[in-house]
């Protein structure tokens, strides 16, 4: 599967951001799908996850703010973000399993065999 991120950008801590995830190639709906994020120098860190079924779970990190969700009839995954803060300023990254024995969390998405994008740059100011 191909994975394409867009959305990001600069804004201003409080803002908000909407990142979409576009998938092509063998679109057959996956298992779960999610967001991680690195930032310069840091380790990545899953952020959100979301299963076929709707059920989301999200890092602690995030939660409150953050919202995934996805169209499995466009194969799109989207992360909307809320209150913003300098943060949370990283190369925002989508990934996809296929594998419905993994568990869909926020740990395993940046473990494991995952299709992976190349990501968008979220930028956030104070």
């Amino acid at each position: 599967v191909h994975l394409v991120e867009s959305g990001g950008g600069s804004v201003q801590a409080g803002g908000s951001l909407r990142l979409s995830c576009q998938a092509s190639g063998y679109t057959s709906r996956r298992p779960c799908m999610g967001w991680f994020r690195q930032a310069p120098g840091k380790e990545r860190e899953g952020i959100a996850t979301i299963d076929i079924g709707g059920f989301a779970r999200y890092a602690d990190s995030v939660k409150g703010r953050f919202t995934i969700s996805r169209d499995n009839a466009e194969n799109t995954l989207y992360l909307q973000m809320n209150n913003l803060n300098p943060e949370d300023a990283a190369t925002y990254y989508c990934a996809a399993q296929s594998s419905p024995w993994i568990d869909c969390t926020v740990y395993n998405v940046v473990n494991g065999a995952w299709s992976r994008g190349q990501g968008t740059q979220v930028t956030v100011s104070s």
